[in-house]
């Protein structure tokens, strides 16, 4: 389990607590400082995790630390403002138990705060768009960094070439990009996973698509889309077994 965290103190706490009242619980949690000049780090230790510090600034390196330094054979993935429910661990994995050949599996989340009759409308919208565009712009499913989880082995695959030292790319867009050209992803059905309003509020929209754009273009020309599915067209090709021939 890997939180990354600057400054998020009361939100982590919350967080922390959701985890520890999984009825499966966590083999490890790494909460990644990343700076934080509040008690985010106290807190976690107080909480029982492990808390490694990252000083290079922005998520992408915080939460790469934070992969680096898990142990476990599955990597799972939240923020400090997310509140997991309770069958969360549970659910992920039993949806890699029922692939063996997903790689990652991802899903969506609900928001927990903002005006109650617009958390649903709104949560459907805000994903529901970024999972349509991205899954042209990428020719697969996007991962979403609050719902997310993977395998260690997936991760040790492309960890030298995620743009780790770039604060303003979103990781897991980013990862996405790396761990989707020659591994499966996974959708996590349900939804297991409640997350701040903040991403729509506050100033932080604009700058969320502006990391967007600029998370896709850092791809570009190679994995300019036609460019891309042209090769995961080749890719899945090759790794589909052939069709067994039925005697007559």
């Amino acid at each position: 389990m890997v939180i990354p965290v600057k400054d998020d103190a009361a939100l982590l706490a919350r967080c922390l607590a959701a985890l520890h009242a999984q009825d499966a619980p966590a083999d490890e949690i790494i909460v990644v400082d990343n700076g934080s000049s509040d008690d985010s780090a106290a807190i976690a230790r107080a909480a029982g995790a492990r808390v490694i510090s990252c000083l290079e600034p922005g998520i992408s390196a915080a939460a790469s630390a934070g992969y680096d330094a898990a142990r476990g054979a599955r990597i799972r993935r939240l923020d400090a403002d997310c509140e997991p429910d309770a069958g969360w661990i549970r659910a992920v994995t039993s949806a890699f138990a029922e692939d063996p050949r997903v790689a990652a599996v991802t899903g969506p989340a609900r928001f927990l705060d903002g005006p109650v009759a617009l958390r649903s409308p709104l949560a459907r919208l805000y994903l529901g768009a970024y999972t349509t565009v991205l899954s042209v712009t990428l020719g697969h499913r996007p991962l979403f960094g609050s719902n997310l989880a993977f395998r260690r082995d997936a991760w040790v695959a492309v960890r030298a070439d995620v743009h780790r030292c770039d604060p303003e790319i979103h990781d897991d867009l980013d990862l996405a990009f790396h761990l989707g050209e020659h591994h499966r992803i996974g959708h996590l059905p349900g939804e297991f996973m409640g997350m701040s309003m903040r991403p729509l509020t506050a100033g932080q929209f604009g700058r969320r698509v502006h990391r967007g754009f600029r998370s896709v273009l850092v791809h570009w020309p190679r994995d300019f889309p036609p460019f891309r599915w042209g090769r995961l067209i080749v890719h899945r090709h090759v790794r589909s077994p052939a069709p067994r021939r039925t005697r007559t």
